[in-house]
């Protein structure tokens, strides 16, 4: 893209605002861009950096990262994560309907924009500012790359779409003209539960008799887990998950997103936020399950085995996670979207949000009217999901423990 460094509205002579997208990640100070971002492990100068520089979210991977940066003089106030996108992989809100449509439309679909973390569907933050104003700048650059070029013909981009926004941020959309998107996810959450033991004593009878059940079948198998973190995981140890990584995809007629480099680099860059899940049967390694943590959440990420046992899936990827948290005092493990069965391992169903902006102004009132149906389908299903708690007191559960 040019250079836009064009003073915005929310400027004062004394302290003008201006919006920057010639401004990469790589060319913003480590500790400028974690304190922008709160911290948080998945939006980290590491973890993006990672993804771009190990050859994962690059343009020839159909990722081309175009940031947006807010900017008060020198300091940076303000980041909007961004990349101009040929295809939809590795979003997790599927747009492929739309994409079609709109190449039967008569219309190019991509590139389009994208505010998201890639590859990975974590709900948190997408606007990185804590200035309103700077907020609200980065979001209407963001849309104006829809416009038509000078001189006329297609705008750049046929659309913009912001993934997992918080629900501030997805209201802020809507208050721009974008179209509020509603799904689901499933989290787990800690009032401060003591251990198993005691999580499990919240589920009805035959829940709780079930999932006792699943981790007797793996035991009786003869698997075991190590739990390792940072520095404990060895070369050795990320080879392997990478091995059981690839076997996921390849079951599923994939391919994989992420390579090992990826891996390797975060467990390096970021120790104190990995935490790999090992199962093993004595010496023999046979599954492996990879989460991001911090203080406050644990994200499930990626899981793979190297041979099919009874339940252990639900331990690698589930119980695995939820005794860690437990142990950390963690208030919270996000399992993601997609597999009614978390809910009957205690995971029970979130509202997330998407927001979506096209340019063809025909075919963006056609996805208002499909997004308004779906919120109506989304606000039912969470509503049936939440009938099969598995819990025996749903509406207590979540209470802090004494």
């Amino acid at each position: 893209m040019d250079a836009d460094r064009s003073p915005t509205s929310g400027t004062t002579p004394a302290n003008p605002l201006t919006i920057r997208d010639d401004v990469g990640i790589a060319s913003i100070a480590v500790a400028d861009w974690d304190v922008l971002t709160g911290g948080k492990p998945l939006v980290s100068h590491a973890f993006l950096s990672a993804m771009h520089e190990t050859g994962c979210a690059v343009p020839a991977t159909g990722w081309s990262p175009c940031y947006l940066t807010a900017w008060r003089a020198d300091a940076l106030v303000g980041a909007l994560p961004l990349y101009a996108k040929a295809h939809s992989y590795g979003e997790y809100v599927f747009d492929w309907a739309w994409a079609d449509a709109y190449r039967r439309y008569g219309r190019r679909y991509y590139p389009k924009l994208l505010a998201a973390i890639p590859f990975t569907p974590a709900p948190g933050r997408r606007l990185f500012t804590s200035d309103d104003a700077a907020g609200a700048a980065l979001l209407q650059a963001a849309c104006a790359r829809l416009q038509p070029a000078p001189g006329g013909g297609d705008p750049p981009f046929s659309s913009l779409h912001v993934l997992f926004p918080t629900a501030a941020e997805a209201r802020a959309c809507a208050a721009a003209g974008m179209t509020v998107r509603h799904g689901v996810q499933f989290r787990w959450e800690n009032p401060g539960y003591r251990d198993f033991a005691d999580f499990l004593a919240t589920f009805n009878h035959d829940k709780r008799k079930k999932v006792k059940q699943e981790r007797r079948r793996v035991a009786g198998a003869g698997v075991a887990f190590t739990r390792k973190v940072g520095a404990e995981i060895t070369a050795a140890d990320w080879a392997f998950f990478y091995r059981c990584y690839r076997n996921t995809y390849r079951d599923h007629h994939s391919t994989p997103y992420l390579n090992l480099a990826f891996f390797e680099r975060i467990g390096a860059t970021m120790p104190g936020n990995v935490m790999l899940a090992l199962g093993h049967r004595g010496d023999d390694a046979v599954c492996a399950a990879l989460d991001i943590f911090d203080q406050e959440t644990l994200w499930g990420r990626y899981w793979g085995t190297t041979e099919q046992v009874s339940g252990l899936h639900f331990e690698a990827c589930y119980y695995q996670a939820i005794d860690f948290c437990i142990e950390r005092r963690i208030a919270r493990f996000e399992g993601g979207a997609q597999g009614v069965h978390k809910l009957a391992r205690g995971l029970v169903p979130v509202p997330t949000w998407s927001a979506h902006a096209i340019a063809d102004a025909e075919f963006a009132r056609a996805i208002d009217a499909f997004c308004a149906r779906e919120r109506v389908d989304v606000a039912h299903a969470i509503h049936e999901l939440e009938a099969a708690s598995p819990f025996r007191n749903p509406e207590t559960v979540n209470q802090p423990r004494e």
